[in-house]
């Protein structure tokens, strides 16, 4: 289900959601950016992304898939791999989800040391869940997302090889794509099995 459905349903959390949403995705990208940059790739900086500007990073086809089909996508980092080293490339695809980990570590903290109204409460779950969605989801091993750059980074003459030459394919985008959606379903139960491990763990769940 879209975020649109919200705006009739329940405005207010359709604002805090969006508002996660762009918080969230904004650091995970900017993460992906600094981490490039400081390791001597200029690419993201040319491209003005060392920034937390989120115009700079949220893809408009991409929000528009969140707000009718309920997920989508930023603008991703454009990086160039061969001013990096291979655990450079690692460390790179492991920005974004270690930034999402990072704030949703922050918010567990915030949740248990400050007291709290009902929205302030409603803010802060919003803001840890969704950030856990994102940071597991990164790290799934699919291509294009950031699971599947470590994975190349660990295995670089073998599935690592193979993973970066799909990735160069004219239509891999639209492919994995299509994949996500058609595998909605056990991605969705992956998601919600480790979020509520973790929620669980952290006494949350």
């Amino acid at each position: 289900m879209g975020l649109i459905n919200l705006l009739s349903s329940d405005p207010l959390a359709f604002v805090i959601i969006a508002g996660a949403l762009v918080l969230s995705l904004t650091f995970h990208e900017f993460a992906h950016a600094w981490v490039a940059d400081r390791l001597g790739d200029p690419t993201p900086r040319r491209y003005g992304r060392v920034t937390l500007n989120p115009a700079r990073h949220l893809d408009p086809f991409g929000a528009l898939l969140l707000l009718v089909a309920g997920f989508g996508f930023a603008r991703p980092v454009p990086v160039n791999m061969n001013n990096l080293s291979r655990w450079g490339g690692l460390a790179v695809a492991a920005a974004g989800p270690l930034s999402n980990i990072l704030i949703a570590v922050v918010t567990t903290v915030l949740l248990y040391v400050l007291p709290h109204t009902q929205l302030s409460l409603q803010v802060l779950l919003t803001v840890l869940s969704i950030n856990l969605v994102l940071a597991i989801f990164n790290l799934l091993p699919i291509p294009l997302l950031d699971g599947s750059r470590i994975v190349a980074a660990l295995f670089p003459r073998t599935l690592g090889r193979s993973l970066m030459e799909f990735e160069a394919m004219p239509f891999s985008f639209v492919l994995v794509m299509v994949f996500i959606y058609i595998a909605r379903g056990p991605i969705g139960d992956i998601l919600g099995t480790v979020q509520g491990f973790v929620l669980r763990l952290i006494g949350l769940g």
